[in-house]
């Protein structure tokens, strides 16, 4: 008799990563063109040396060094293999079979794998015309079964952000017993003062919960590694739900020795921005849509058109990342890279 799986997992969505195509540029991901900075490197080597050693479970130096950083007490911090798990934990620690997880769409697309993994129901809001948040709509969605609502801002992938003002008239309608986690995986690369800083909110609202990762700004994607902010009882269950040493070694010194390097870094994130505010100068001239973007990657709003632009853009040598039936994302990389995907766009027939 075969095994018996969960018949619900017959609609759990796939995450589709962005391709890597030999001779291609990849401008799909997300990720920064650079590697991880010398002294970064070096401590992460340093580590690997330890591998035959577990990792410090607690996670306690790197905890400890956030705390410092961000101003809060280390109780209030839960660091785990990348942003996107803690999404994951943040459901299983919160909702039980049933419950509702709001969310934006489109939007960062592990949130409805994590809600139906959880045992959650996810519920979609459409974006607004403009690809912003429609915090009126997300408000009016939230049922007594509601337990969280994401708010990934900026937006991925449209790259788009709500304003304090905005986000604060949406945390007053949310009831207090609704988690709302701000998702701000790429809050280093915002240029717009409008846009709030998620940790002053979580200071004053008792349910906001907010995410950062070391993967885009610190260029540690391949060592996975975020962590949560929030009340000190939802971080402890984090981190009760965590998979034990799942944050490795490694990952935990490339992070601290990433926050030693932060001007380095952010000054690389400021090259990432001004290619981005060139690479919607230029494709607005060529006549695409192009909302105004707080990230490290542009917004296509293609509709039906997202894949062919996608194969077009294969065909000239540069990997970007397609959803179709809405849109194309496509990521800042080196000026030269940028330069190749601009003459890639600009010879697509529209």
């Amino acid at each position: 008799m075969p095994v018996r799986l969960r018949d619900d997992l017959a609609a759990l969505p796939t995450y589709v990563a962005g391709r890597t195509v030999p001779g291609a540029v990849k401008l799909a991901s997300n990720e920064m063109p650079l590697p991880p900075l010398p002294a970064v490197l070096a401590a992460i080597h340093r580590a690997v040396e330890a591998g035959n050693r577990y990792p410090d479970i607690a996670v306690t130096t790197l905890t400890a060094r956030l705390a410092e950083h961000h101003g809060v007490d280390t109780a209030r911090i839960a660091v785990g293999t990348g942003s996107v798990a803690l999404c994951g934990q943040l459901v299983q620690a919160v909702c039980a079979p049933g419950d509702e997880v709001v969310f934006a769409w489109r939007s960062f697309e592990a949130y409805p794998i994590v809600a139906l993994a959880g045992h959650a129901q996810g519920v979609r809001v459409p974006l607004t015309d403009d690809h912003v948040h429609d915090l009126d709509a997300m408000a009016a969605a939230i049922t007594p079964r509601t337990r969280m609502v994401f708010v990934c801002n900026p937006n991925n992938p449209t790259g788009t952000a709500v304003d304090e003002t905005a986000l604060r008239a949406f945390l007053d309608r949310v009831p207090d017993d609704v988690l709302v986690v701000l998702d701000e995986a790429y809050r280093e690369f915002v240029s717009d003062p409008a846009v709030p800083d998620g940790l002053a909110l979580a200071e004053e609202y008792d349910n906001v919960c907010v995410l950062r990762t070391f993967s885009k700004a610190h260029r540690l994607a391949g060592l996975r590694v975020g962590y949560a902010v929030g009340p000190a009882e939802l971080a402890a269950a984090l981190r009760g739900v965590a998979v034990p040493f799942g944050v490795s070694s490694p990952a935990q010194a490339g992070a601290l020795a990433a926050l030693d390097h932060l001007d380095e870094l952010l000054a690389d994130c400021a090259d990432a921005v001004a290619e981005v505010a060139r690479m919607t100068t230029e494709l607005r001239s060529l006549g695409y849509e192009v909302p105004s973007s707080q990230t490290n990657f542009v917004w296509l709003p293609l509709g039906e058109r997202a894949a062919e632009f996608s194969e077009h853009a294969l065909e000239n040598k540069v990997v970007v990342r397609a959803f179709a039936g809405d849109g194309v994302r496509v990521s800042a990389g080196t000026p030269e890279e940028v330069d190749l995907f601009l003459a890639a766009a600009g010879s697509f027939g529209r």
